[in-house]
């Protein structure tokens, strides 16, 4: 019986010639990574079960979710893997102001590569998925464990081949393919399974384009998303990476407890409404409603940080005022990001058209500063999750949309077809 790519990667780590669907079995790991909020709570099992981490080179620790500190207790959790990573003499230790959100700097810096087996104690630990590595996230236990064994019991999970065909449109990007798709099967409908992307329009598909649609496997409850090696994933390790990597490649006769295929050339600018990724509307759906009128725009997060996303935003914003009823925060999600944007002049076009622009973090996204909202209020919003209080108090509400979106919808103070801006 044939594997699929995460299969290929899983028994490769577990030394084994061949694993199936259900199969338990214990992996060797090349990167185990925490941050700020799930780090300072491993350190205490951690310390339970050895003095010293398996590998200095392969723990990372990245302090992005409540920094800047916000209170006491933020500084407090800094200051343990801070100083945790010192005494371990860890390779990678992102300090704020030299790194960014975690799972944007990892892959910018170099630290993750294809073929490569990571656990991250943050859900979206997923999105290296995007250059060919089984990558996923845990729990607080099974990250101590991984720092002190390098190994950690995994079930193999079975998959769900998506097939992508045609090219995208204008105005459509990753973040458009992932709710479509999510819209389509749901936020329960790849339960601990591999979504292994493929097809013809995978090559389509910026690198940008597939950290994003990675990044959001969680939200369809995936264990991981997957993307296959090609020319743009080798050119972009080529550029970050001076680290060996192996390409794997499902077997033709792989079995897959599903095929979902997605026609890039239908998808549209989509929006997914609160409480829930999977409550995905196109834009034309939302035109045909009576305007949505909002309160809030952040532009940012580690699904959407990237360059290509700040140029896509910019362009839009270019000449243009933020509603005066509209707040808007921008937030590159690495330093190096930052920098980009202000060689480009895109911060010049943020700052004049209205936008706060703010310092690499995860802030706002998860609601813990820079951006939390008040009831009653709505954000369209670039990042990953829309829950309930996910960004403040529990009357608020998050749409989920692209950078597009969200800076048309910034301008007209409603959510809003960036098409109509013309660019």
């Amino acid at each position: 019986m044939g594997m699929t790519m995460t299969q290929k990667i899983l028994a490769a780590h577990a030394r084994l010639d061949q694993v199936e669907a259900g199969q338990l079995i214990e992996a060797e790991l090349d990167v185990v990574m925490a941050n700020d909020i799930t780090g300072p709570m491993a350190l205490p099992i951690f310390k339970e079960m050895a003095q010293k981490v398996f590998d200095k080179d392969k723990v990372v620790m990245v302090p992005d979710h409540f920094t800047p500190n916000k209170d006491i207790k933020s500084a407090e959790n800094s200051k343990a893997i801070r100083e945790f990573a010192r005494q371990q003499e860890l390779k990678w230790f992102f300090e704020q102001g030299k790194s960014g959100v975690e799972h944007a700097v990892l892959p910018e810096a170099g630290v993750v590569t294809a073929g490569e087996c990571i656990i991250g104690a943050d859900s979206h630990t997923c999105t290296y998925g995007a250059l060919g590595a089984f990558s996923t996230g845990v729990g607080t236990t099974d990250i101590a464990t991984g720092m002190a064994t390098g190994r950690l019991w995994f079930k193999v999970p079975s998959a769900i081949r998506c097939v992508l065909t045609g090219t995208l449109p204008p105005y459509v990007s990753g973040k458009d393919v992932i709710l479509h798709l999510i819209g389509k099967i749901g936020v329960d409908g790849a339960l601990y399974k591999s979504i292994e992307f493929v097809g013809e329009g995978v090559s389509q598909l910026s690198m940008a384009d597939r950290f994003t649609i990675a990044n959001m496997a969680i939200e369809a409850g995936a264990k991981n998303g997957i993307f296959p090696v090609d020319r743009e994933t080798e050119a972009y390790m080529a550029e970050h990476s001076k680290k060996a990597y192996t390409v794997y490649e499902a077997d033709e006769d792989a079995v897959y407890d599903e095929v979902v295929e997605v026609c890039l050339d239908q998808v549209r600018p989509t929006v997914a409404f609160p409480h829930l990724p999977e409550n995905a509307r196109t834009i034309d759906e939302v035109e045909a409603m009576d305007p949505i009128y909002i309160q809030q725009v952040v532009i940012g997060s580690c699904t959407n940080g990237r360059i290509e996303d700040m140029r896509k935003a910019a362009a839009i914003l270019k000449g243009r005022t933020v509603h005066q009823d509209v707040r808007v925060m921008v937030i590159p999600a690495t330093q190096k990001i930052y920098k980009q944007c202000i060689q480009e002049g895109l911060m010049d076009i943020f700052v004049d058209a209205g936008c706060a622009v703010n310092t690499p973090s995860c802030g706002p996204c998860m609601g813990g500063h820079m951006g939390v909202m008040a009831a009653g209020e709505r954000c369209v919003s670039t990042t990953n999750r829309n829950f309930v209080g996910r960004m403040g108090h529990v009357e608020s509400l998050i749409y989920l949309a692209s950078p597009e979106v969200a800076a048309a919808s910034a301008v007209f103070g409603y959510i809003a077809n960036p098409e109509k801006v013309g660019v």
